[in-house]
């Protein structure tokens, strides 16, 4: 039966093809080559799902928090602990510096204090000028960064000529000097050393000491030296700063020289208070913020032998660049892990994201009708996780609907999947459509002399190659199968439509009640208009059919018989609905449309015709797509691609509770376009040139022509009873 059944589908596919090639498709199961090939983007694009919060969001929202978090942690604690430790070591560095250079600097200026006792004790006992001068000669030799000395009780001064010579100073009045420093004079004789800047006088880095002569109760020397002589002392490395001020904050020594000639004043230092301030400690440390806003680290000691202090400080930010810069690299590095941390999210959730998301669109795909998505087919089934699992859930999932699919019909199941299906019955104004095999008992007897035993296989390979054609007309013209009887097809138009009658209820006057009425006659029409166009498009498939089951019975004596077929179309109200046991149900249609249309069917044989539509359905298409009288047998440009010649039946029927009325055969649709039709679902399909003639511009024009085309003899119709297998319908 297999091995038949694709054979027979296969020459439906590809007729000028090696019979070994051929296939049918089944047009009703599965999506066409042309979706297939063409629409996987747009469907997908269709039916994608914007996520509120995709997994590698989630991801980077819990891990890059936690990555902050932490580094974030251990940065801080790093940079307050160095920070805390490197203070710690700056403030020891600064103080043990402040203190080793105050205690130089006492030592230079008590050396000093002595070179000049001993320089005025020597100078008291000499009263020879020639011996004085060569005595002073002698001394400024020796101390060369002395540049003059002034006894200010005796007024003897003694001038390093050198010295002012070197520098390129010119004459000093050094009493003039004194004068202005009467106050450090009289400080200085209370034993006391004093010093001032005295590189404004000089224009030159000059340090000027007033300090007491041991050896005299009231004489003051004033000492002028060359700040160089602490310049060592006092210098600065590439990260402290030391310098020297006085009492009143005046910068005595500075490595700055410009600060010295300008006579800077730092008393308004916070430094400068707290030396002032603390009178209990000579040595301190401690840290201030300068006028600018920087943090600065100090140390300050006060010397012993004199009014003046001696104050390291190093910059705060210069120390701590060490500390920014390991700081700098913990956010450089987190940064770096952060960013190969959403790198790898990245990478891992997509290997979990896009196969869900597909899943997801897979889903989409299979609520919107779609039960062999493409999509489904590219994914990995190699995956050993979850996802795995879940891919061929969805794969099993999908073949259990195309199951479910041939088993009821996909209109159904698509309205079942996309839960647009009511399974309340309801009543609908449809179109109903009936159609079988004429003289399928003699068909079915050739098969069983042919083929005995596995006849059975042969005669439903038979079967579902010529159904698979007619339902394959049925669903590009909109259509549902209801169901099959033996060879008989059960299919309708609007059953499926969400098109409520409830609108009969409202007043006429109510507004909305014309629209409604307007709206549900359209669809009445289109699903009438359908019907035909489904029953016309058999027409031509059964032709060609029939054309290749010739030429395979002669090419390998496979048995295909020749058939006729006839249609019968009705549009009425029925009871639309799930209707049977709780254990097994289906979906389909009753009530006296119904079998008006079965008797419309039945009725085909009697008339000479392969397809009739009643007065019911005429009545729908009349006005727009017939020639009658009632359009003056015109039709208008909007409605001739859809014209239909339909010839009435000369003998009348009477339906209980509807009076006589007509048959009218349908003879052609003069504007059909075959290929245009069956390329909705096959968009590769050609007509065949000698099929043509069953439909569209070549098809009959009249019903003998059609009779003729189909090898119909015209009956006699006085002897017709349509009457004759059911009590409501009778002939006059």
């Amino acid at each position: 039966m297999e091995k038949e059944l694709d054979y027979g589908r296969f020459i439906y596919a590809h007729k000028d093809k090696p019979k070994e090639e051929e296939k049918i498709p089944e047009k009703e199961e599965k999506l066409s080559e042309e979706e297939k090939k063409i629409e996987p983007e747009k469907r997908q694009k269709k039916f994608r799902i914007r996520v509120k919060r995709p997994i590698s969001v989630k991801m980077l929202g819990i891990f890059i928090p936690l990555i902050i978090i932490s580094m974030g942690f251990i940065t801080a604690f790093v940079s307050i602990t160095s920070k805390r430790d490197t203070t710690t070591n700056t403030y020891y560095n600064v103080y043990t510096i402040n203190k080793r250079t105050a205690s130089d600097c006492t030592n230079k200026f008590l050396a000093l204090e002595t070179t000049v006792n001993s320089f005025y004790d020597q100078i008291q006992i000499i009263e020879d000028e020639t011996l004085l001068k060569d005595r002073e000669s002698v001394f400024f030799e020796r101390n060369n960064d002395i540049a003059a000395i002034y006894f200010t009780t005796s007024g003897r001064r003694f001038f390093n000529n050198e010295f002012f010579v070197t520098n390129e100073i010119s004459s000093f009045n050094i009493e003039n000097y004194a004068a202005h420093y009467e106050e450090l004079i009289q400080k200085a004789q209370n034993g006391i050393l004093q010093f001032e800047n005295a590189s404004p006088s000089f224009n030159n880095p000059m340090l000027s000491v007033f300090m007491p002569v041991e050896s005299s109760e009231n004489e003051i020397a004033i000492v002028l030296l060359s700040s160089r002589t602490l310049f060592d002392t006092l210098a600065e490395d590439k990260i402290n700063s030391t310098y020297l001020i006085n009492s009143n904050g005046n910068v005595l020594v500075h490595n700055n020289i410009e600060y010295m000639l300008s006579s800077k004043n730092v008393s308004s230092l916070p430094v400068f208070k707290l030396l002032a301030d603390n009178k209990k400690d000579k040595t301190s440390y401690t840290s201030y913020l300068s006028p600018e806003n920087k943090e600065f680290i100090c140390s300050y000691t006060t010397l012993s032998i004199g009014s003046c202090s001696v104050i390291t400080e190093v910059d705060s930010d210069f120390v701590m660049q060490g500390i920014h810069k390991t700081t700098m690299t913990n956010i450089y590095f987190t940064g770096a892990v952060i960013a190969l941390t959403i790198l790898f999210i990245w990478i891992f959730s997509q290997s979990l994201a896009r196969p869900l998301h597909n899943l997801t669109e897979v889903t989409q795909l299979i609520k919107n009708g779609d039960f062999s998505p493409s999509l489904l087919e590219e994914m990995d089934r190699r995956r050993k996780d979850e996802i795995g699992v879940l891919i061929e859930s969805t794969r099993d999932e999908t073949q259990m609907l195309n199951t479910f699919t041939k088993l009821t019909n996909r209109g159904v199941t698509n309205a079942i999947v996309k839960n647009q299906i009511d399974f309340e019955p309801h009543l609908k104004d449809v179109t109903i459509f009936f159609s079988d095999i004429r003289g399928f008992t003699a068909v079915s007897d050739s098969f069983n002399k042919k083929y005995g035993e596995t006849s059975a296989a042969q005669i439903i390979g038979f079967l579902n190659d010529y159904m698979s054609r007619m339902v394959n007309c049925i669903t590009l013209a909109g259509g549902t199968v209801d169901k099959f009887e033996g060879d008989a097809i059960m299919a309708a138009w609007g059953v499926l439509r969400d098109d409520s009658l409830d609108f009969e209820l409202l007043p006429e006057d109510d507004e909305n009640k014309k629209a409604a009425v307007e709206n549900h006659q359209k669809n009445v029409l289109e699903d009438a208009l359908g019907s035909i166009k489904a029953a016309v498009a058999m027409r031509y498939s059964l032709m060609e059919y029939n054309l290749l089951a010739d030429r395979i019975q002669e090419e390998n004596g496979t048995l295909r018989p020749h058939i006729k077929i006839g249609c019968g179309i009705n549009s009425g109200r029925v009871t639309v609905g799930f209707m049977g046991s709780q254990d097994k149900m289906e979906f389909t249609s009753i009530g006296d449309a119904v079998n008006l249309a079965s008797r419309t069917e039945s009725s085909n044989k009697l008339c000479g015709t392969d397809m009739l539509i009643t007065e019911s359905t005429y009545n729908l298409l009349k006005e727009k797509y017939i020639r009658c009288e009632s359009n003056d047998y015109k039709i208008d440009d909007e409605y001739k691609a859809d014209e239909i010649i339909v010839e009435q039946i000369p003998v009348t029927f009477e339906v209980k509770g509807k009076g006589k009325q007509h048959f009218y055969a349908v003879v052609n649709m003069p504007s059909f376009d075959v290929e245009a039709f069956f390329r909705k679902g096959n968009p590769s399909f050609t007509a065949d040139p000698q099929c043509l003639k069953a439909a569209g511009p070549e098809g009959p024009g009249n019903l003998k022509e059609l009779r003729q085309l189909l090898g119909i003899e015209e009956p006699d119709f006085t002897g017709v009873n349509l009457d004759k297998e059911e009590d409501k319908v009778s002939v006059n």
